[in-house]
């Protein structure tokens, strides 16, 4: 294979040597990442409430409404790696800048779309902007922040992770309650513009750029294994109508892309040029954390799709009830996140994680049994446990993961969690729709609204036994984790959900 990377000497200078910059000047630049973050990460989950109305009024089904979130995590997926080169080779206004104009800009697509592809393309152009926003976040406040005070500010930033994906749902439902889905997106471009406008005027420069390699050969693989094994499993809800050709394609082609990426980064992590340098999976206590919280993760975002389609097509809620019955969960998993964080502190991963994983395999079984007679208060007191079980799981697999990395290996153990993490919520999204779909096709097609909720509910039975299966798993993974031994030297790894 040809080499396409791009690797000149670097210049002096690096974001770990910021220039001098008084406090106020500081807390003005984290307080506006941080409010940008927030604005960003809402559109994550913003979908999933919506999906049944867009369902009505694009007639789709929802195995084609769910790539609004799929393709959203999956594009975050793709370009997530390629955070590391821009952040390093371009400065800090240009960055936030290019990250909020293509949130805008994807924004103001979604807003004006005729129609659901192009409706899809403004997520993806939102997505886009959403992955570099985190990365450029949490560089900057390293390299501003004194490591006696990283505490605090990580903190605010985990609270925003945590709590802007778990209102999204809640904002969802109380805009749709009134207005059209396309205010989804009118309520939040005017926001993104003036942070855009406030960025442009009071945003600085944080460190000095250099010149980075960038292996284009990697990207163009890592976007047909990620994209051709999420594609293909989002196919198989429509062999009915597509035939297995398309989906066994999709999946053939991803995971001859995904070998070939493995084996490109692992010849390009010989001379520091990887694009992700999977050097960090020989770390002791790297990957089993890592393969924990794609678990996690697609039992998250599974479950925040699923929901809010069995509520309203099966319990007859709309979607402002259905947005409030979500929040009070969400919001304990935000509000948690500072308390798991100092038990970990004082007693390690386990302690938290054992509990938090059998907590979430106790909740998918439960809800493997939900019918059409279930009551809301079942579901409204599953999702609150749900989200009790994952806030013990979040915050203790990240900081496993990335505590025993030497410091040169950091940048890519966060972006091989933050790959991992987008990649394991849109095949959790995929599959959960696809067992929704076939589950709800064994019942038999029927007529009328009984029917119709019937075989819903059978698919989302279906769908939450199997991610009962999956949990297992994670509580098998939990028992392998350990507290690691930080390199001496080196800073603490920042905690996330």
């Amino acid at each position: 294979m040809t080499d396409h990377a791009i690797d000149t000497a670097p210049r002096t200078g690096s974001l770990a040597q910021p220039p001098v910059r008084s406090a106020a000047d500081d807390r003005l630049v984290i307080g506006l990442l941080l409010v940008s973050a927030f604005v960003v990460i809402l559109n994550e989950t913003i979908m999933g409430v919506a999906l049944p109305r867009l369902m009505d009024d694009l007639d789709i089904s929802a195995a084609t409404g769910q790539w609004l979130t799929t393709g959203f995590l999956l594009t975050m997926a793709v370009v997530i790696p390629i955070t590391g080169f821009l952040i390093q080779r371009f400065t800090t206004r240009s960055v936030f800048v290019a990250a909020m104009s293509l949130f805008s800009a994807g924004t103001l697509i979604a807003l004006i779309a005729p129609g659901f592809s192009v409706l899809l393309i403004g997520r993806i152009v939102q997505a886009s902007g959403t992955a570099i926003m985190m990365p450029l976040l949490m560089t900057t406040v390293l390299t501003l922040v004194d490591p006696a005070h990283r505490g605090r500010i990580m903190g605010n930033i985990s609270i925003v992770i945590s709590v802007a994906p778990a209102v999204g749902p809640t904002i969802s439902g109380l805009i749709l309650n009134a207005f059209s889905w396309r205010w989804l997106f009118g309520f939040v471009l005017p926001i993104a513009i003036a942070a855009l406008v406030l960025g442009l005027v009071k945003v600085r420069n944080v460190g000095t750029p250099r010149r980075a390699p960038l292996d284009v050969a990697s990207v163009i693989l890592s976007a047909f294994a990620f994209g051709g094994i999420v594609y293909g499993l989002s196919s198989i809800a429509e062999i009915a109508t597509t035939g297995p050709v398309l989906p066994v394609a999709a999946l053939v082609v991803g995971a001859v892309a995904l070998t070939l990426f493995i084996l490109r980064q692992t010849r390009l992590q010989r001379d520091d040029r990887a694009l992700l340098d999977l050097r960090t999976f020989r770390t002791k206590g790297f990957t089993v954390p890592i393969v924990g919280m794609g678990l996690a993760f697609l039992v998250m975002l599974g479950t925040l799709i699923l929901l809010p389609i069995y509520l309203e097509r099966v319990l007859g809620l709309d979607v402002l009830n259905v947005g409030l019955l979500l929040l009070p969960g969400g919001l304990l998993m935000g509000l948690l996140s500072p308390v798991v964080g100092r038990i970990y502190d004082r007693h390690g991963p386990r302690v938290l994680l054992i509990p938090g994983t059998i907590v979430i395999s106790v909740v998918m079984w439960a809800l493997s049994s939900v019918g059409t007679d279930t009551s809301v208060w079942f579901v409204l007191g599953a999702h609150v446990v749900l989200s009790l079980g994952l806030a013990l799981t979040f915050t203790p697999l990240f900081t496993a993961a990335l505590g025993g990395l030497p410091p040169k290996l950091y940048s890519h153990g966060s972006a091989v969690l933050g790959t991992a993490q987008q990649l394991a919520g849109a095949a959790g999204t995929a599959l959960f729709v696809t067992l929704l779909t076939i589950g709800a096709a064994t019942v038999g097609a029927g007529s009328g609204a009984d029917a119709l909720a019937s075989a819903t509910a059978s698919g989302v039975r279906t769908a939450f036994l199997v991610g009962g299966v999956i949990s297992l798993f994670g509580i098998l993974a939990a028992c392998f984790v350990r507290k690691p031994v930080t390199p001496e030297g080196a800073p603490t790894p920042p905690p996330a959900h």
